[in-house]
């Protein structure tokens, strides 16, 4: 494959994520919901029944944001909270299933039917590469987030950084402004 088919194919890839995120906004705002919420809840759907603490490792939020996420379900009754009976301090996520799907179907029906289409219209052959790229993807992805949550070594300002040539090349910290580096361990 040459050159410029990888990089139309890596834009097609981008293409298509930036895509999916516009629909599932667009789906979400529909709901009543924003789009990280919408996703969220999938999480809980995916994974069913948890712990907030549970739900914070898996999204990466603080516990705080995942107190609030659940407040704003709870209230649309998309989830409830239950004691868990072996320690009531301890609270469980339950999914609402009949009030999410009931909520989120008639907005999905048009795309999974034409989706199905789609997916029927490629070969058996086709669809062992597509499913190969996406698992592929998937497992990049999880690597890439993995490596990004590792803990780093504090942000320095990046002129200390660019008067020791010791350190390594850094990486700019993306919650800090563009003169901070950050290192991983």
């Amino acid at each position: 494959m040459g050159k410029d088919d990888l990089r139309d194919l890596r834009k097609l890839s981008q293409h298509y994520a930036f895509t999916s995120i516009q629909m599932h906004e667009a789906i979400a705002r529909k709901a009543g919901l924003s789009g990280t919420d919408h996703k969220y809840l999938g999480f809980i759907m995916e994974n069913g029944s948890m712990t907030a603490g549970d739900l914070a490792k898996l999204t990466g939020l603080t516990t705080g944001a995942v107190t609030g996420l659940i407040d704003r379900f709870e209230k649309k009754q998309l989830v409830k909270r239950e004691y868990a009976e072996n320690d009531r301090r301890k609270v469980i996520i339950v999914p609402e299933s009949d009030n999410i799907m009931a909520l989120f179907v008639p907005l999905y029906k048009e795309f999974r039917t034409k989706s199905k289409e789609l997916m029927a219209s490629f070969s058996g052959k086709e669809r062992k590469v597509i499913e190969r790229y996406f698992a592929g993807a998937i497992d990049i992805m999880n690597a890439t987030m993995q490596s990004l949550t590792e803990k780093s070594k504090p942000c320095q300002p990046i002129s200390s950084v660019l008067m020791n040539p010791a350190l390594r090349t850094p990486r700019l910290s993306e919650g800090k402004a563009r003169n901070w580096a950050c290192f991983p361990e």
